[in-house]
């Protein structure tokens, strides 16, 4: 409910996420949202029960108000941090249109929340929480402010709660994919089962005891409060678990090219802010999006930036140097692959000749050799017979292009590509970029090491 998970296990943690419920363990605008929509209706109610009250005042005024402080006493509760203070801003804004006899969730305020957000905080346009919920709220404005589904009832009218839960589910599920897929890496199989399963519990068990919790505690009435709390989050952690113990429940995804969400976001936007027919030019936009990641090219070589380990792309997966080492940098390598393979997994692949202490791969028609500790550069002449060298050690005045401590120090990580003109290096400090906040390396600017000695 704050956001603190020192109390959730390694293994509940992951269940968590494998099953595409974390979003319900960090603070987000589903919280928020619960929490706002039950006082809403709780005050709301409990004015209507009482007519000569009903008839002086107006309910749904005195109920976005006290659902407004509740927001605002929950904010300073969990902390105002990026994604708390996004999903108070968001509330804020619809319970202000609530007050000013406006339609509370449309684009409209979907575009003024955002703005208010980037306004005080720009940073949050490249983070991900602030894309998904965006994303998500703006789809669920187009989708539940359509026309057609007013028409909704009939004989079938027992059946529009449970169709409108599905489609909240499918709709924020599909417009916030591919950006946990771009930013994280993974896929839930079966995240839609298990939202259906756990978000009805977390509005009508978990955020209610939470209210009554925090209405109880200074009386000393926790104990009903807390057994509301305790149910609902045993049911969502028992669906994790088995949700995410089904075949398949997760899937790798490939780090997309720089020019895919923005792609995709753009087409997106272009479909529901346009009105006519041209609105369904935002769909080739988003097609052509999804196709470039769909052939999205992963790095050829990739060197750490403590020239200790590299990895070599091959038809059967990324194959690292080392089983043990940089176990940071090649989890994310291996993230980015989409590949789910642990380091000692993809160390064991066959493929290049790769060792503990010395490593050699073709890559691009060039030929690279890795030496780890300073024994076994001693024990090569020049470079070994290769166009670039690797190491750990300082290893200046060698016939080739080296990659080693100190030129690494300075450039971070390595990446290498093939092509047509062979293998082409881009540094970690060359995509950084050359602004006031990097830290700059020797050479004072970014650069690819095309001219230091490898194929262009």
């Amino acid at each position: 409910m704050t956001g603190d998970r020192s109390g959730l296990s390694m293994a509940a943690s992951d269940a968590m996420r494998d099953s595409g419920l974390y979003h319900l363990v960090s603070i987000s605008g589903t919280h928020m949202g619960l929490l706002v929509a039950f006082v809403f209706a709780l005050v709301r109610t409990g004015i209507a029960l009482v007519p000569p009250l009903a008839l002086r005042v107006n309910g749904k005024k005195v109920a976005a108000w006290i659902a407004l402080l509740a927001a605002a006493f929950y904010l300073a509760l969990a902390g105002r941090d990026v994604a708390t203070e996004r999903s108070f801003v968001m509330v804020a804004v619809m319970l202000g249109a609530v007050l000013l006899d406006r339609q509370a969730v449309t684009l409209r305020s979907v575009a003024i929340a955002a703005l208010i957000v980037l306004v005080l905080r720009p940073e949050s346009l490249v983070n991900p929480g602030f894309q998904m919920s965006f994303a998500a709220v703006a789809a669920l404005s187009v989708v539940f402010g359509s026309p057609w589904l007013h028409g909704l009832g009939g004989r079938w009218r027992w059946a529009v709660p449970v169709v409108l839960v599905i489609m909240s589910s499918l709709v924020a599920g599909l417009a916030t994919a591919p950006y946990a897929g771009a930013h994280f890496n993974r896929f839930a199989a079966y995240g839609l089962l298990a939202n259906l399963l756990v978000v009805p519990a977390m509005g009508v068990l978990v955020m209610p005891g939470a209210v009554l919790l925090a209405l109880g505690a200074p009386l000393g009435l926790t104990q009903p409060a807390l057994l509301l709390v305790e149910l609902g989050c045993r049911w969502i952690l028992l669906v994790a678990e088995v949700v995410a113990g089904l075949d398949g429940a997760t899937g790798g995804v490939v780090t997309p090219p720089q020019m895919v969400l923005p792609l995709l976001t753009l087409g997106g936007l272009f479909a529901i802010l346009w009105r006519g027919r041209l609105r369904w030019a935002g769909l080739p936009v988003m097609a052509l999006a999804l196709g470039l990641w769909t052939v999205a090219e992963r790095p050829a070589l990739l060197v750490a930036p403590s020239g200790g380990i590299m990895g070599i792309m091959t038809d059967a997966g990324r194959v690292v140097s080392r089983a043990s080492g940089d176990g940071f940098v090649v989890e994310t390598w291996l993230e980015n692959d989409g590949d789910a393979a642990t380091q000692e997994d993809a160390a064991a692949r066959s493929g290049p000749t790769l060792g503990e202490r010395t490593a050699r791969a073709e890559v691009g028609g060039e030929s690279v050799l890795l030496m780890r500790g300073k024994q076994a550069l001693a024990g090569v002449e020049g470079c070994g017979g290769a166009e670039i060298l690797v190491t750990d050690q300082e290893a200046d005045g060698r016939p080739c292009l080296v990659l080693d401590a100190t030129t690494l120090r300075d450039t971070g990580a390595v990446a290498g590509w093939t092509g047509q003109d062979g293998l082409r290096l881009i540094t970690a400090e060359a995509i950084a970029g050359d602004r006031p906040w990097t830290r700059p390396g020797r050479h004072g600017h970014p650069r690819d090491l095309a001219g230091d000695g490898a194929s262009p």
